[in-house]
């Protein structure tokens, strides 16, 4: 896709990232992907009812031995599992090129964490801040959430 590349022309991956099962259909919209631990994890691209070319990023691991989806796992995989998602996110923008915005939000990780925004979507937005193409998309924080959009040129 040519028109509004999502990530940097020169970003690359600087770490393996894990094998990705993708949708048995190019368009779909779920994507999953195992880490080197066991944990599976699920990547789902929602679209919001406002504006279909809007999306909503889900990532959460499906796994019994987390009583929830947004559970925090802590097993060291931390960057594998975050340069995995960027390609996700890729290959899902290279399916549906004319997209106009990607957001997603990361949970509390503690009660105790009084700040709008979690620790997971400060990562988030971080990361983000690091590979999204700056010439044809904005990246903001909105509440708890990361808003990439793109720029009307």
């Amino acid at each position: 896709m040519d028109g509004f590349p999502l990530l940097k022309e020169d970003y690359k991956s600087p770490i393996q990232y894990y094998s990705i099962e993708k949708p048995d259909i190019e368009s779909g919209s779920t994507y999953y992907f195992q880490t080197g631990s066991g944990l599976r994890y699920q990547v789902t691209f929602g679209k919001k009812k406002n504006n279909y070319l809007n999306n909503i990023v889900n990532f959460s691991v499906l796994s019994d031995d987390y009583e929830d989806e947004y559970s925090e796992t802590n097993r060291g995989e931390l960057y594998q599992i975050i340069c995995t998602m960027i390609e996700v996110v890729r290959i899902y923008h290279e399916n549906h090129p004319y997209s106009a915005s990607y957001e997603f939000a990361g949970e509390f990780k503690d009660m105790r964490d009084e700040k709008e925004e979690s620790i997971r979507t400060r990562l988030y937005y971080r990361v983000a801040a690091r590979v999204v193409n700056p010439a044809f998309w904005d990246l903001s924080l909105d509440g708890n959430k990361v808003q990439i959009t793109r720029k009307h040129i």
